[in-house]
């Protein structure tokens, strides 16, 4: 596949997860365990799914940053009797350290859809990530409003790199239409192919 560029000046990937990830934790953390099974704007995942879903994108792609081979994302067994933000902190705390590795952005990763730079693939996960940020907070009724300038670097580079052969309806669905008053993090989940 075609690795983009990014525009000059726009946030390093590394700034983008310091900001997501803590993000995506704190609305995590604010989950209740009755709503572990809401449905998400995420078609084939409760929450529950897409928390497991995170947690072992994140376990496989840390060793893909420190120049270990990519490995199957294992699936998350859920402790009932555990919250999830605990494991879910855990997985992001691991998957940060890896991308901010000496070396993980210049490294070529074995990504899911082919072999790219460290730096793209850390753009996807930021990508990845600000979405189901989306849906988390949507299928929770939480607030989500990431900085703009997050939202814009994050925009930039998912016009440029999500190809037409993305859209499988699995990974990404067609681009959906959004309102006039759409904001920046709109337009970007409706890019996805969410439905607002």
């Amino acid at each position: 596949m075609s690795t983009p560029n990014p525009p000059k000046g726009i946030m390093e990937p590394t700034e983008q997860l310091a900001i997501i990830i803590p993000t995506l934790t704190g609305i995590v953390g604010r989950i209740q365990p009755a709503q572990l099974d809401n449905e998400t704007p995420c078609a084939a995942f409760t929450v529950q799914g897409v928390l497991d879903h995170m947690i072992s994108g994140a376990r496989a792609f840390a060793p893909a940053f420190r120049g270990e081979e990519l490995g199957p994302a294992m699936p998350v067994q859920a402790d009932p009797e555990k919250h999830p933000v605990t494991e879910f902190r855990q997985a992001m705390v691991e998957l940060l350290d890896a991308v901010n590795a000496p070396g993980a952005l210049e490294r070529t990763v074995s990504a899911p859809f082919g072999d790219v730079p460290g730096s793209v693939f850390a753009r996807f996960v930021a990508f990845d990530g600000l979405i189901h940020g989306w849906d988390l907070a949507t299928a929770t009724n939480q607030p989500f409003d990431p900085p703009d300038e997050v939202v814009a670097a994050v925009a930039a580079f998912a016009r440029k790199a999500l190809t037409p052969e993305m859209r499988d309806g699995d990974t990404f669905a067609a681009e959906s239409e959004t309102s006039g008053g759409a904001g920046r993090l709109e337009k970007l989940v409706a890019f996805s192919g969410r439905s607002l």
